[in-house]
């Protein structure tokens, strides 16, 4: 085991024997194995906080769980349901859009492939990254802006984009880590390594941390 990778599953661990707290939004997204409650429910975390997302998407799931059950709601009852999410009102219309599509052009089953979900509009490579893994149990790597920031200040990459963390971390995580990552490091950002004064001196891989080494130099 080459330095490198010994260093990332001293990371990974790190993180996950801190047992830091999840939202109830990732442990749901946690329990769905269900690529088309995973891709609904994306869509509405999408510029929304999880503590927002969460009651919102229940109520949806209430409303329907398969995409013929949306085929005979009205974007009006949905987007009352989903309220307040961002852009709640382009987001209904877009998953009774999608719902129709995924019946009409896939038999009513969720494609299994990034590159046909990114067929759909308003779904890119993170929402079908995260697809993949948290809905058909497929190596996919979902990187959000959690997963980007961290990334970039443990030193594994130096991109400017998520698509392009993406396509770094494909190089580097070995697969064992790729369904679970987004996970680990949203968990990680949402409790220690915050976007603005992340909690270094609670963080219990700073001594792996390329940013937090610069600092002390």
């Amino acid at each position: 085991m080459n330095k490198s990778q010994e260093n990332i599953d001293k990371i990974v661990n790190g993180i996950k024997n801190a047992n830091l707290p999840q939202t109830d939004f990732v442990k749901m997204m946690e329990e769905f194995h269900d690529p088309f409650k995973v891709l609904i429910c994306c869509i509405l975390s999408l510029r929304t906080n999880d503590k927002t997302t969460y009651p919102c998407s229940l109520r949806m799931l209430g409303l329907g769980t398969k995409p013929a059950d949306f085929l005979s709601l009205d974007a009006e009852t949905l987007a009352k349901a989903i309220y307040p999410v961002g852009f709640y009102k382009n987001k209904a219309q877009q998953i009774l859009d999608l719902s129709r599509e995924i019946i009409e052009k896939y038999n009513g089953k969720v494609p299994c492939s990034i590159d046909e979900l990114v067929k759909f509009k308003g779904v890119g490579r993170k929402t079908a990254n995260l697809v993949m893994a948290k809905g058909f149990d497929k190596p996919a790597i979902c990187v959000d802006v959690h997963v980007h920031r961290i990334s970039n200040r443990l030193g594994w990459v130096k991109t400017k984009t998520p698509d392009e963390t993406e396509m770094e971390l494909r190089k580097l995580l070995p697969e064992k880590y790729w369904l679970d990552i987004n996970t680990i490091l949203v968990t990680f950002g949402q409790n220690i390594c915050k976007p603005q004064r992340p909690y270094c001196d609670k963080c219990p891989i700073k001594k792996y941390c390329e940013t937090y080494k610069n600092k002390e130099d």
